[in-house]
């Protein structure tokens, strides 16, 4: 008795995720709830548990492809028609009809192991084109990588499949540059009373002041309206070695510096640990980011759609400015508001900023 494992419905409205992991081998014998695949969307990287007991006989997609909601993933148990009364998942997603060998896609998959079919897809190379030379023309990795120098002829540098939370940010970069009409408003900031330890959290807290009070950077357009938003929950961007991922921190109006800098520090540890939840990273009303010495004299920071505004902090370092008519050496850096001009006019943007600026230079 098989049991055919779908890509389930993640939730979110998400109607596709990626393959980003296998936790499971062809022939492993698993346990219901064993650890099975890992799954990449533009929210998160979910660890799906095994929903049967049995032995893996079928890994149908492989690492690094992109499927529908309702792709069939993984057969466990017997490689045939479930016995009556079997629990599996329906699809309504049609599965591609049997074709003959290296002439299809489907075919094609059935004559390579997925290590292989992960192989191709890294290197480029359509295993339907490719005649097999393994037992019953199975295509094997040296076929695959004599295809991909064959095919590489003239080709420059080392070249790597745009997947995981890299296709992500990429995906989500440019939909936010094509369709929003974004402008960059700059401005100096002293930051001496500023403790650096609490700097972001300081940030935060000031912008989600400042946006009670310039209601329109935190707000979506809704097709012909605008839909300005009674909860300040700001997403601070973080670097982590997998991509940027931008957690949020919810109810930052009536947190403290304190509290929001112990949810900054605690999101922060499980983006870099590849540990956070969904929830985590959904629903923020504005971002934040800093980049601290690496951020360069001032950014122009892309606005996280579908949000209107984000601001970043450019590095702070010790400069000359003029107090009370006397050169003297203060802490100062930029922010840089990039806002959606269709929603935010730039008198508005402007308030805002300074709002923020004067409330940093206070102390917080």
């Amino acid at each position: 008795m098989a049991y055919e494992f779908t890509l389930p419905d993640l939730g979110e409205g998400l109607a596709e995720g990626e393959i980003t992991r296998w936790l499971v081998r062809e022939g492993q014998e698993i346990a219901e709830d064993d650890p099975l695949v890992e799954i990449q969307t533009d929210k998160a990287t979910v660890e799906i548990p095994s929903p049967a007991a049995g032995v893996v006989s079928r890994i149908v997609v492989a690492e690094g492809e992109v499927v529908p909601v309702g792709t069939m993933l993984v057969v466990i148990g017997e490689d045939a028609a479930p016995a009556a009364g079997a629990v599996t998942p329906v699809s309504d997603t049609p599965r591609p009809k049997a074709a003959a060998s290296g002439t299809a896609p489907g075919a094609a998959r059935a004559a390579a192991t997925p290590l292989v079919r992960r192989i191709a897809h890294e290197l480029g190379v359509d295993l339907a084109t490719i005649a097999g030379t393994g037992p019953g023309g199975r295509v094997t990795e040296t076929d695959v990588r004599a295809a991909a120098a064959e095919g590489s002829t003239g080709g420059e540098g080392r070249r790597e499949s745009l997947r995981g939370v890299r296709r992500v940010i990429a995906e989500h970069m440019t939909r936010a540059h094509r369709e929003v009409p974004s402008v960059t408003w700059v401005e100096e900031c002293d930051f001496s009373a500023v403790e650096m330890g609490r700097l972001v959290a300081t940030v935060v807290k000031a912008c989600a002041l400042s946006l009670q009070e310039v209601p329109e950077l935190n707000a979506r357009l809704d097709g012909d309206e605008i839909v300005y938003l009674d909860r300040y929950d700001i997403g601070v961007a973080v670097q982590t070695e997998q991509g940027l991922v931008v957690p949020v921190v919810r109810g930052c109006d009536t947190a403290s510096v304190e509290e929001i800098g112990a949810e900054i520090e605690r999101l922060a540890d499980s983006a870099r640990a590849g540990t956070l939840r969904p929830g985590e990273l959904r629903d923020s009303t504005f971002t934040v980011t800093s980049a601290g010495r690496l951020g360069g004299l001032l950014t122009t920071p892309i606005v996280n759609y579908p949000e209107v505004a984000i601001l970043s902090v450019g590095r702070i370092a010790p400069r000359a400015v003029v107090r009370d008519g006397e050169v003297v050496s203060r802490r100062v850096g930029t922010i840089a508001v990039t806002f959606d001009h269709r929603v935010i006019d730039g008198a508005r943007a402007g308030e805002f900023g300074l709002a923020v600026v004067a409330r940093i230079e206070a102390g917080g």
